[in-house]
C-alpha cells in the first residue's frame, strides 16, 4: 500500500441491523493503519418510528417506490478528501432502496462523491432486493460511480415464514422465535462472517487493486440469488408501482383519503400473498427441477458483479 487509503462508508439502518453489518463489514478497513474509514449515516429530518405504527409504515410506501427522496439532515463531509472507495449500506423497502439511500443518490452531493469513484453496494433486507439493487445500479451509472461490487446479506428463514415474522417484528420491535418460526431478520453468524468482505477489501489496496474496473469480492459468496423469488419480485414490482402511483394520487401522507385507500390496498396485499406467492412459489420449483439449466442462468445473470462462488471462503472467513 503505497500511500493512505481514503474509504467512505455511507449507512442508513432503521432497526440497527443493517449498520451492524456494516461495522462487521468494515472492520478489518477501520483497523488497518493505512486506511482511514470515515463513517456518515444518514438520517431524514423526520426519524421513522420503530416499531413502525401500522398506517404510518404502509404511508411511506407510495414515496419510497415513486423514488420521492425524503429531506436529510446536512451531510457532514470532508469534500477536499478524495475516496479510494466509497461503501453504500441500505436496506430494501418494499422492493425499493432505503428512501434515505435513494434521497443521497439523487443529491448533487451524492452524486458528486460517487463520480468516477469505486463504489460497493451492501444489502441487508428480508429476502427480496434484485429491483432494489438494479435501481441503485441505474442511480449509479447516472453518476458517473465505478460500481464494482454488491453483496446482499438475507434473513436465513423460510420465505413463507419471513411473511409472519418480519412484520411481527417492525409492528412490534419483538425480533425472537415465534410459535416456532426462527427470529427475523439476518443472524449474528452472518453478520459476523461479513467482516470476509473487508479483509478482501484490505487485501485488494495491498495489491492496488482497488480501481473500480473490476470486482474485489468474487469467491466470497457475496449474493445468493433465490431464482424461485424472481416471479414474485417481478410481479410483486409492477403491482407497488400501479398502486403507489394511485395512492399519492389520493392525497399527502396521512390524509384521511390515503388511509382509507391504504386499507384497501392491505387487503390487496394480503390477498396477494395468500394466492399468488405460493402458487408462484411452487411454479417456479417446478421449472427449476424440469429446466434446471435455466436457474442457472438466471442466477448467474443476477449475482453480478461480485457473484455467488466460494472459492476464496477459506482464505478469507477462517
Amino acid at each position: 500500500m503505497k500511500a493512505k487509503k481514503h474509504v467512505l462508508l455511507v449507512q442508513f439502518s432503521q432497526t440497527g441491523t443493517t449498520q451492524r453489518l456494516a461495522t462487521s463489514f468494515c472492520a478489518p478497513l477501520a483497523a488497518h493503519p493505512d486506511i482511514e474509514l470515515t463513517r456518515i449515516t444518514l438520517a431524514p429530518h423526520e426519524p421513522y418510528p420503530f416499531p413502525w405504527p401500522f398506517f404510518a409504515f404502509f404511508d411511506t410506501f407510495p414515496e419510497t417506490v415513486q423514488l420521492c427522496p425524503p429531506a436529510l439532515q446536512p451531510l457532514h463531509i470532508n469534500h477536499k478528501v478524495q475516496y479510494d472507495l466509497i461503501i453504500l449500506s441500505y436496506p430494501v423497502w418494499f422492493l425499493s432502496p432505503a428512501p434515505p439511500m435513494a434521497a443521497f443518490l439523487q443529491s448533487a452531493a451524492g452524486r458528486n462523491l460517487v463520480a468516477d469513484t469505486p463504489t460497493i453496494t451492501l444489502i441487508g433486507c428480508r429476502n427480496m432486493w434484485l429491483r432494489a439493487h438494479e435501481t441503485v445500479s441505474a442511480l449509479l451509472r447516472a453518476a458517473g460511480a465505478r460500481h464494482c461490487d454488491n453483496v446482499v446479506v438475507t434473513d436465513p428463514g423460510p420465505s413463507l415464514a419471513t411473511f409472519i415474522t418480519t412484520p411481527r417484528w417492525m409492528f412490534t420491535g419483538r425480533q425472537g422465535t415465534f410459535l416456532g418460526l426462527p427470529p427475523a431478520g439476518i443472524s449474528e453468524p452472518q453478520i459476523i462472517s461479513a467482516a470476509r468482505f473487508g479483509r478482501a477489501i484490505v487485501h485488494a489496496f495491498e495489491h492496488d487493486r482497488v480501481d473500480g474496473r473490476q470486482p474485489l469480492l468474487t469467491g466470497l459468496r457475496a449474493v445468493t440469488v433465490n431464482d424461485a423469488l424472481l416471479g414474485n419480485e417481478r410481479i410483486g414490482h409492477r403491482s407497488f408501482r400501479l398502486w403507489s402511483r394511485l395512492l399519492r394520487k389520493t392525497g399527502r401522507p396521512g390524509t384521511l383519503p390515503r388511509r382509507a385507500m391504504l386499507g384497501i390496498y392491505f387487503v390487496f396485499l394480503v390477498t396477494m400473498i395468500i394466492t399468488i406467492v405460493p402458487v408462484s412459489l411452487a411454479i417456479r420449483a417446478l421449472v427449476r427441477r424440469l429446466r434446471p439449466d435455466v436457474g442457472a442462468a438466471v442466477r448467474e445473470q443476477y449475482a453480478q458483479p461480485s457473484g455467488s462462488s466460494d472459492e476464496r471462503m477459506q482464505q478469507f472467513d477462517p
